[in-house]
């Protein structure tokens, strides 16, 4: 058993990484704003070639060869990264086209739903009880969509598929063995053929955006892959060492700063109504962090009584 200092420093450590991860996700449109000029779908292409790339060289350097080969020669957990890579591909492609479109606040609704569809997809594909208050909060949550929806008088397309991607995503990856690191090395590696090709087809139309005389853009395109690898990397580290119920309180990091990013800097439109649907959602996550803290506490006094 360790010493309770240690366990002290461990912790303190992970919830540095887990914040800077969040952070660096909060603060993701900043990034691709920058890129704006540059289409979607190249984005996209760049974020996995390079991502591939910068991942096979943390690979080499921890050496994790072995695990990077079994995870691509075994069926079962191949089929299931096939499915990961395009949920995440996805997602990827409509947060960029969101954020270019000057949508970050339906970004930020998309991740504020997420914890909500990830309880949803653990009871109708893992069998998981709702507790009375997760049904609160989950009514909440759907009430603050629909509102939305009837009376803004649009359906929010963009969060629901960011929602949707990133909880199953978060599902599929919770079933298969693979860690962080190989997981989403295999993944940018599936991805990577078709992406470099559509990236060589576009340089040869002369549409490609990369090494067309625009430093900025090239050297912003470059780092793609590390700015979409280390909070990955930081995040998984942070989970390691923290509780549950520290990461779920972390994980509102990222959307709180889209939300704000979207509202007081980049002027995207917030109305009443907008208002009282976050209102519920917002609510709706209290209640399931409250949750989600009380039931952790209690499993955890079971575990020592039991001891």
């Amino acid at each position: 058993m360790r010493h309770p200092q240690a366990q002290h420093a461990e912790a303190g450590t992970g919830l540095l990484f887990g914040i800077v991860a969040y952070l660096v996700w909060g603060f993701f449109p900043i990034y691709f704003k920058a890129i704006s000029t540059v289409p979607p779908l190249q984005v996209l292409s760049h974020r996995i070639v390079w991502s591939v790339a910068f991942l096979l060289l943390l690979v080499f350097w921890r050496r994790r060869w072995d695990d990077l080969r079994i995870a691509l020669t075994q069926r079962s957990s191949l089929v299931t990264l096939v499915a990961t890579s395009i949920l995440i591909a996805t997602n990827w492609l409509v947060f960029i086209i969101a954020v270019e479109h000057g949508e970050v606040l339906q970004s930020s609704l998309g991740y504020f739903i997420t914890p909500f569809v990830s309880v949803l997809l653990g009871v109708l594909f893992l069998k998981e009880q709702l507790r009375r208050l997760q049904l609160v909060s989950l009514t909440l949550a759907a009430a603050g969509v629909i509102i939305l929806t009837v009376l803004h008088g649009s359906f929010p397309w963009t969060a629901l598929i960011l929602a949707l991607t990133f909880g199953s995503y978060g599902l599929l990856r919770k079933v298969v063995k693979t860690d962080s690191l190989i997981g989403l090395t295999v993944e940018t590696f599936l991805l990577a053929p078709l992406a470099a090709c559509y990236l060589i087809f576009a340089a040869w139309r002369g549409e490609g955006s990369f090494l067309a005389g625009d430093m900025r853009i090239n050297l912003l395109l470059l780092s793609a892959g590390v700015i979409t690898a280390v909070p990955l990397l930081l995040f998984a580290a942070a989970a390691r060492r923290l509780r549950l119920a520290t990461i779920g309180f972390l994980q509102y990091i990222t959307p709180t700063l889209h939300f704000v990013l979207a509202v007081l800097v980049y002027g995207e439109q917030f109305t009443s109504v907008h208002l009282a649907s976050f209102l519920l959602i917002w609510t709706g996550l209290i209640i399931y962090s409250w949750d989600a803290y009380r039931a952790l506490t209690a499993s955890r006094r079971y575990m020592e009584m039991e001891s």
